[in-house]
């Protein structure tokens, strides 16, 4: 095969037959050599493209140096041209100060001393056609990226929720009187009316913009809290706002990203709903009492309410761009992990590699934690040794709790597995531990029981009658009254101080222990402490999940043959190449429907990894169908979207985007 112009050698050797025998060389290498008759002819064959090229000192020594010098300064940032030069003495600076007015020029450039050997000069051709092709490599790479973010965009222009990134402004007192705008979506302009924000500040546009505006998005900028709230902005047309924002971006930069929706329709009919209940408990004084409780029952409602529309509205979004923007992310992930981890290109493009990485790996935490706060994180319950779980855990806990905190483990040796998912009933009972922790600000003692016990009908934590295991959490602290013990688990609601709690812990154990199954139950009394039972579904003792780590997971021997399944020919294409550095054989379809005709022609298939949505049959459908014809047939099924609804419970589930070492863990545990 005849190598591409981007690989060839470019030969400029003006005296005799210097660049014969050059070019002959290359090519007797199987290299190819295309021979410059000057120094212009040479930049426009650079034009055109090539790997590298080979030039004798006499053929640039009276030259003009700079068409070539501008030729170089104007390389894209991942080139960098290899040169090799022919020198008549050492290439060295010490016996050839000359060179250093061509190693300014050329800048990447290897000197070899005439006369030399011919495996000499190919050993430096072949090296310097590695150093190009890497510098390809990366050219490909940083293409996709950018493609990627281009997706990105056309998601971020689309949502219906206003968004924009601002600049927070202090004065020398530290007190925020301003914020510049940074970046913001057609939907912020359709919400606020401001138009060609980006890069003028909100005092220049709004001059009489209220300051508790500015003070809640310093605090944020300053503290690093995220914060959700609702608030009006008379300056703008009192306008009423669901706002939540956060800090992006290295804390020295102070920026603050705003999600934010008008609520203002709503808040006027609430205000009207308000002057209405006035209207009648002026009616008639001897309805007043019936028209207060009714009064409070309704803002319970409407407080319930907008705390379920805020949950919902962050919901929605997350939900709508968590599929789109994990399958982004997964072939980039991937990718750049592939690069991290095999330590490809020189220094300064492993240093670009890895900023690319740590980009990637911060827009994935991101999606986590908008699906962690919507509570849209899915749940795979199997069968948990919970007193196992807890011995494993006393260690976290009791350096987390701090030597102030005595631990005591009080653990059934005969107690049966629960059905849960072990990752978010680890989450769970660390948030507790530490609620447990601050309440016990002088120190005390925290217990934690594992036990089983049956409930009947009616009992004081709503139950459904059956087999429970019991998780308690028991702490000898300030414990709570009975006003605070009636909201313990509402969201947002929090005793501790500014900065110090979200109010989400409770309501997201609570909301886990209702998804499993199971159910929160509170017992608590002022100046005694306070008890937390965390109630599971009873599991199967034979259904005992066995943990698997990176560790455990295939290594580069021979595995079998997988068959890999996505209709996104990029994920498809990572997800191959990780199964390939796993050590199997990997066939793809872009299908279920091409999966299956593969599965009828390759009766040897060890392995499926499918997507789940795909046009057509779902991951879950297709995996049912190939295990009618092929019950041992082991299937691993991966999603980008936020619900998971519609996979079966016997399908093990790797979620968007992962890395190779999230992919080997999943293989090991089937």
């Amino acid at each position: 095969m005849i190598p591409h112009l981007s690989e060839r050698a470019l030969v400029l050797a003006p005296r005799g037959r210097d660049a014969a025998i050059a070019a002959s060389i290359l090519t007797e290498a199987g290299l190819l050599a295309e021979v410059c008759v000057s120094l212009p002819a040479l930049i426009e064959g650079l034009e055109r493209g090539a790997g590298f090229a080979v030039l004798t000192e006499e053929g640039l020594g009276t030259a003009d140096l700079n068409p070539l010098a501008g030729w170089l300064r104007d390389q894209p940032e991942w080139s960098d041209f290899p040169f090799i030069l022919l020198t008549q003495r050492g290439g060295g600076l010490e016996r050839n100060p000359a060179a250093r007015r061509f190693l300014d020029a050329l800048g990447n450039v290897t000197f070899l001393e005439r006369p030399f050997h011919p495996t000499t000069l190919i050993s430096l051709a072949q090296s310097a056609l590695r150093g190009r092709r890497r510098q390809y490599e990366a050219r490909s790479r940083l293409e996709e990226l950018h493609r990627g973010a281009e997706k990105y965009r056309t998601l971020f222009e689309s949502i219906d929720v206003g968004f924009c990134i601002i600049e927070m402004m202090f004065d020398d007192a530290g007190r925020p009187v301003d914020y510049r705008f940074v970046e913001a979506n057609p939907a912020f302009v359709r919400q606020t009316g401001l138009e060609n924000a980006i890069g003028r500040t909100m005092r220049t546009i709004v001059p009489g913009h209220e300051q508790h505006w500015f003070d809640i998005y310093g605090r944020v900028a300053t503290t690093g809290e995220q914060i959700r709230f609702e608030d009006h902005a008379e300056a703008l047309g009192d306008i009423w706002y669901d706002v939540y924002a956060f800090r992006v971006g290295d804390p020295a930069e102070r920026q603050v990203a705003v999600l934010f929706n008008d609520i203002s329709d709503r808040r006027r009919v609430e205000e009207k709903l308000r002057q209405s209940e006035e209207r009648l408990r002026g009616l008639n004084e001897t309805l007043e009492e019936r028209v207060e409780a009714r009064t409070r029952e309704l803002e319970m409602a409407q407080e319930a309410l907008r705390q379920s529309q805020k949950l919902e509205s962050m919901g929605q979004l997350t939900g709508g761009v968590a599929h789109d923007f994990n399958n982004l992310l997964t072939p980039i992930v991937g990718s750049l992990d592939l690069l991290h981890r095999r330590g490809v290109g020189s220094e300064r493009e492993r240093k670009l590699i890895e900023g690319a990485v740590q980009s990637a790996d911060r827009a994935k935490t991101l999606v986590q934690r908008l699906l962690a706060f919507a509570r849209r994180q899915p749940l795979q319950a199997t069968a948990v040794d919970m007193g196992g779980l807890v011995r494993d855990m006393a260690d976290l806990i009791a350096s987390t709790c701090g030597p102030r905190v005595r631990l005591h483990l009080a653990i059934d040796p005969a107690v049966p597995p629960a059905q849960a998912d072990a990752n978010q009933i680890e989450m769970a009972l660390l948030n507790l531990a530490v609620n447990a922790r601050d309440a016990m600000p002088e120190g005390g003692t925290l217990t934690i029981g594992v036990a089983a016990d049956t409930t009947g009908d009616g009992n004081p934590a709503g139950m459904a009658a059956g087999e429970y295991v019991r998780l308690s959490v028991t702490d000898t602290g300030t414990g709570m009254d009975a006003e605070t013990l009636a909201r313990a688990i509402e969201p947002f609601f929090t005793t501790k101080g500014v900065g110090r709690g979200t109010g989400l812990g409770l309501s997201m154990v609570h909301g886990v222990a209702a998804q499993l199954g199971g159910a929160l139950s509170i017992d608590s009394t002022p100046g005694e402490g306070t008890a937390i039972h965390l109630w599971l579904p009873r599991g199967q003792a034979g259904d005992l999940a066995i943990a698997a780590s990176a560790e455990d997971a295939p290594t580069h021997r021979h595995r079998g043959k997988v068959l890999v399944v996505d209709d996104e020919d990029l994920v498809r294409a990572s997800t191959a190449d990780m199964l390939g550095e796993l050590g199997y054989d990997v066939v793809e379809a872009s299908s279920a429907e091409d999966a299956l005709a593969i599965v009828e022609a390759n009766p040897d298939l060890d392995l499926m990894v499918t997507d789940h949505m795909m046009p057509g049959l779902s991951g879950t459908e297709l995996a049912h169908r190939v295990r009618a014809r092929m019950p041992r047939m082991r299937v691993l099924v991966i999603s980008g979207y936020a619900e998971t609804r519609g996979i079966s419970d016997d399908l093990p589930l790797l979620t968007k985007p992962f890395k190779h070492d999230d992919l080997a863990t999943s293989l090991a545990q089937l």
